[in-house]
């Protein structure tokens, strides 16, 4: 029997129980949908995920990418992985039908990576990244540009990736230093280094495509100087043949985890003769970048969620079937053995991985359904939902990366001595994880996001419309006696959320921003738990309709189920607000008045 890496049931549940995706339907966008197409991508997704992608887990961890003259080599699956991909439509499932794509709901297509990320997260991201890629020429780049690359990208042929961070420059893209010299020619010359960039060389395809930050000569200091590149490792010459562009692999990195998909450094114009086509204006690379930023973030928020679900898949599975120890009220030597799971803190740390992941599932399905509330509503009512995505993408970014972490770390604690080991696949997943808190933007990065932008754009829109949004919840959670005690717990975090935020606010008034800012990272905790809480009422609204009508015995054990992981967040993880609220309303710049001579001995 195959190994369980996600519930169907419960990525089901979420998808037509609590954010009713068939209603998307009825909008013209998705109008040629329906539930039976929803059903038949999920279960291809989940028989591409257990037939090529699960079966490699292991052997692409075991088995990493190398560098040996200057090519890099990676696991032999990964050409016929992009070619599935490709045959499939996967890469441009979110595409609409006249660029032949499948025009999928972002909700169904982010529910797809989630499943490709649980059976083998560092495969998924290969045809993930060329998604992500092909999208921004198809947004800001000419037809030119679209027609000569996104067709193999999309086909799997070509890789694509995004290229930003610098040896000197890492979250201070304002001080990237890779130039372009503009020609006559149509293109410019590209010179400078690029480091950290994923799937940025390797034999599976014929070819690699970065999408990378560049300054044009002359161009104005910071990051309105920054512009948006094209810049392939082979160019297409006069008679449509591939040959090298100047852009030379010089380093790989050797990873904690995420083995399976090489990271690289890049030197462009060793030779004078690298390059590089305009995407778009010059000087708005950044806003343009941007863009595949924020769903990378989303997509670091997937992959999270989905690496923490399998390792809570194979916790349940182990505790099941490992008998150690007996009842505590039962001492008696001559009785047998009780599998783990009998044992009352073994079924705290499982609620603890189910409530995180789940909650976290849900967050990130939220944003989903707004990109494609986004996509489908008129100009003038779209404003909300892109609002309440942008002060969400943070959070749906960070909860899942940092608590997807402290979920598995609880599985391997399950597993014992057993966990620490490679015979089970924990130590490896807990290995995959810990890039996540990293990429895309740290934590504290997020978090001054958060803080420093999101809640005070446009004097705080956003922000009162997540309050509002929270409300809502809980006055529908409130008709069901059964929620009334959660509706109330949520409503006084909602207040203290609230209150935390004025008193940082007027420390911004009275201190500046560096008070203002020096705990943003607990704040994006803090925001992190509340909204996870309130994702957890929403389902709780779903559970409780459900269990009204349900009758077959595995349904209600399922519902009941989830009604304990609802109680367990809120008994257990709701309750650290309190601590949280308690150090941001203090105030007393601590962080901001150590000085770095202090840490010495």
């Amino acid at each position: 029997m195959a190994a369980k890496f996600l519930s169907e049931k419960n990525l089901k549940f979420l998808l037509y129980e609590v954010f009713d995706i068939e209603s998307l339907t009825r909008f013209e966008y998705y109008r040629e949908h329906n539930r039976k197409t929803f059903d038949m991508v999920i279960k291809e997704a989940l028989k591409l995920s257990r037939n090529l992608l699960y079966p490699v887990f292991t052997a692409m961890d075991r088995n990493p990418p190398e560098l040996a003259a200057g090519k890099v080599k990676v696991h032999p699956s990964v050409r016929t992985i992009m070619k599935e991909f490709g045959d499939g439509g996967w890469i441009s499932s979110r595409m609409p039908y006249e660029l032949d794509g499948n025009q999928l709901p972002h909700l169904i297509a982010d529910a797809c990576d989630f499943i490709f990320g649980a059976a083998n997260y560092s495969a998924g991201v290969y045809p993930g990244l060329s998604a992500g890629a092909s999208h921004l020429i198809e947004s800001f780049g000419s037809k030119e540009l679209f027609d000569t690359y996104v067709p193999n990208m999309y086909a799997g042929k070509w890789q694509g990736t995004m290229a930003l961070t610098e040896p000197e420059a890492g979250s201070s893209l304002t001080d990237i230093t890779t130039m372009a010299e503009p020609t006559d020619q149509g293109y410019y010359l590209i010179k400078g280094q690029k480091i950290f960039i994923s799937a940025g060389d390797h034999d599976g395809v014929e070819n690699v495509v970065h999408l990378m930050l560049v300054k044009i000569k002359d161009a104005p200091p910071g990051i309105k100087g920054i512009s948006l590149f094209v810049v392939p490792k082979n160019r297409v010459d006069g008679n449509g043949q591939l040959i090298p562009n100047d852009l030379n692999t010089s380093g790989i990195y050797h990873k904690l985890g995420y083995r399976g998909c090489p990271i690289v450094q890049l030197s462009m114009g060793d030779k004078n003769n690298c390059r590089g086509w305009l995407v778009g204006e010059p000087h708005n690379g950044l806003r343009y970048m941007f863009q595949l930023m924020n769903q990378a973030r989303i997509g670091v928020g997937i992959g999270a969620a989905s690496i923490a679900t399998a390792a809570y898949y194979a916790s349940l599975d182990y505790a099941k079937t490992r008998c150690q120890g007996r009842p505590v009220s039962k001492k008696d030597p001559a009785l047998p053995q009780v599998p783990i799971i009998e044992h009352a803190d073994v079924k705290r740390m499982l609620l603890f991985q189910r409530a995180v992941v789940e909650g976290s599932l849900s967050l990130i399905m939220q944003c989903s359904k707004y990109v494609d509330m986004i996509k489908i509503l008129p100009d003038d009512e779209k404003e909300k939902y892109r609002d309440l995505l942008e002060i969400l993408t943070p959070v749906a970014k960070s909860y899942p990366s940092e608590m997807g972490v402290e979920s598995i770390s609880q599985g391997l604690q399950c597993f014992g001595g057993s966990g620490y080991c490679d015979d089970y696949p924990l130590e490896q997943y807990y290995r995959d994880a810990r890039i996540h808190p990293i990429h895309e933007g740290t934590t504290g990065i997020q978090g001054m996001d958060l803080l420093g932008r999101k809640v005070v754009a446009q004097n705080g829109r956003a922000f009162i419309l997540f309050m509002a949004e929270i409300e809502n919840t809980i006055i529908m959670a409130s008709e069901f006696h059964e929620l009334r005690t959660y509706a109330q717990q949520l409503n006084d975090s909602r207040t203290k959320l609230q209150e935390v935020t004025q008193h940082l606010l007027k420390v911004f008034m009275d201190r500046g921003a560096e008070f203002f800012l020096a705990d943003a990272t607990l704040y994006l905790e803090l925001f992190g738990i509340v909204a996870v809480a309130w994702q957890w009422l929403l389902q709780g609204i779903a559970i409780r309709k459900a269990l009204q009508n349900a009758s077959n015995k595995s349904d209600i054990a399922f519902y009941q189920g989830k009604f304990v992981a609802l109680r367990y967040f809120f008994g257990y993880e709701l309750a650290k607000t309190l601590g949280l609220a308690e150090r941001l309303l203090n105030g007393d710049g601590l962080t901001v008045d150590m000085t770095a001579e202090l840490f010495n001995d």
